[in-house]
């Protein structure tokens, strides 16, 4: 399930985090042009950042523990360091 040329840790793009409770936190996944579930993933922050957006919530998980999200949120293809369109990245607050 994880792709041995992964780095030891990814930051995953997440849905908003309620509060400061970020066990419930969902990753968000993707669906590729063919169909395909994506799970995006980030080899570091800053990339993170550019493929996502700076208002993007985010998790780090080591590579290790992909398998655990797997069996909770399946997904077909891990992408590393793609680009979320501009108009599917999440809006900064009002006023920003």
């Amino acid at each position: 399930m994880t792709n041995p040329s992964l780095p030891p840790v990814v930051y995953l793009p997440t849905g908003a985090h309620s509060g400061t409770d970020t066990e419930e936190t969902t990753v968000e996944l993707r669906r590729t042009g063919d169909g395909r579930v994506a799970l995006v993933a980030f080899s570091a922050v800053d990339r993170l950042v550019a493929g996502c957006g700076e208002h993007q919530p985010w998790m780090m998980v080591r590579t290790e523990h992909l398998p655990t999200l797997y069996d909770a949120q399946p997904y077909d293809v891990i992408m590393l360091d793609g680009v979320i369109p501009e108009e599917l990245r999440h809006p900064g607050a009002a006023g920003a």
